[in-house]
């Protein structure tokens, strides 16, 4: 009875941690590969702040670093499918708006009035978040006009072949 009570009593924290780790097909996916891409970045650029002598813009880059670590976080371990409390698309939409139009503003600062090299490394690597936040708000909202042109259904799958073969008008 011991072996059989091992097995069951290991289960549930195996099955806790496994609900912690990431889902390999979203961590491999465009939107995953573009959050771990924003994660990386903006915890790059945090450093390159932290470094430099422009230090008062450390804020913007560990606010965006812990929004796109906590979305990287909802969507790997499907937190958002359980609580559907808000517009998972939108408010990410308006996280990648905010983060492109922060990051760029910060950037022109960072390299036009600051001398050091971490200021200016900063610079660099937020002109390129800047690009990365711009592709994926890009994206986001191509899906939300998609899923609007459907009827915001959302019990449909998205349609991607041909949609004027598949209506049945007799107009023909």
């Amino acid at each position: 009875m011991g072996d059989i009570e091992a097995p069951e009593s290991t289960a549930a924290p195996q099955a806790a941690i496994r609900a912690l780790l990431p889902d390999k097909a979203f961590v491999t996916s465009r939107k995953g590969q573009l959050l771990i891409a924003e994660v990386a970045l903006c915890f790059i650029t945090f450093i390159c702040f932290v470094a430099s002598s422009a230090a008062a813009f450390v804020t913007a880059p560990l606010v965006e670093f812990l929004m796109a670590f906590f979305l990287l976080f909802a969507y790997s371990t499907k937190f958002n499918e359980r609580f559907k409390g808000f517009h998972w698309p939108l408010m990410d939409f308006l996280r990648c708006v905010s983060a492109s139009i922060i990051y760029f503003i910060i950037s022109i600062i960072a390299v036009s009035r600051y001398t050091d090299a971490a200021s200016k490394a900063a610079g660099v690597f937020g002109f390129v978040a800047t690009i990365v936040f711009a592709l994926d708000f890009y994206v986001i909202f191509n899906d939300l006009a998609n899923f609007l042109k459907q009827g915001g259904d959302s019990t449909e799958p998205p349609q991607t072949g041909r949609q004027d073969e598949d209506s049945d008008s007799d107009s023909d």
